[in-house]
């Protein structure tokens, strides 16, 4: 247990049964009344976010969130099989839980995996990552740099849009937040 007082930015609560990680909180003391703290909320489990307000003092439930480092192995259908890099153990992550993260996951890759009482919460990347160009349009004679951009499949299966002179088999980094092209590499 903790007050509204101990709540930070990342603290995953547990409320009514499920899980919310605060995304955003902001103490308020109005010059009449209670003092209070508002603040935006994102279920772990489905991605939705609301906002609560707390009375300030108000008692929240915390949830113990493990983060361990993992290595990323192999795909395994659906599901997504990590091993924690101390002890050795593998355990098996669904694909809804990696979502969007797939689209960077190399084999190998050592990425953050959050638990609950065992069960696989999220995981989060580096927050950018080196990836080959597997196909691209070739760049016409007269591109240049500023003159736009042209989607490339990468060797994970996502596409990026990237700058007209990048050609297939060059390694890139993407953001990998948002799919953004961040440069060679």
């Amino acid at each position: 247990m903790a007050t509204t007082n101990d709540l930070k930015n990342g603290l995953v609560l547990n409320l009514d049964g499920e899980l919310w990680a605060v995304v955003e909180f902001q103490h308020v003391k109005p010059g009449k009344g209670g003092a209070f703290v508002r603040t935006t909320l994102k279920n772990v489990l489905s991605g939705k976010v609301v906002d609560k307000t707390f009375n300030a003092g108000t008692k929240v439930e915390t949830a113990t969130v493990d983060k361990r480092t993992m290595q990323y192995l192999y795909a395994d259908g659906e599901d997504y099989v990590f091993m924690d890099l101390e002890t050795f153990d593998q355990i098996t992550v669904p694909g809804g839980t990696v979502g969007e993260a797939a689209n960077y996951l190399l084999p190998e890759a050592e990425v953050i995996v959050a638990t609950h009482e065992g069960v696989p919460l999220y995981i989060e990347l580096p927050t950018s990552v080196v990836l080959e160009v597997t196909y691209t349009e070739p760049g016409l004679q007269g591109d240049r740099s500023t003159g736009g951009n042209k989607p490339a499949t990468v060797e994970t299966g996502a596409t990026v849009q990237v700058p007209l002179f990048i050609t297939t088999g060059e390694k890139i980094k993407v953001d990998t937040r948002d799919g953004r092209y961040l440069g060679r590499a």
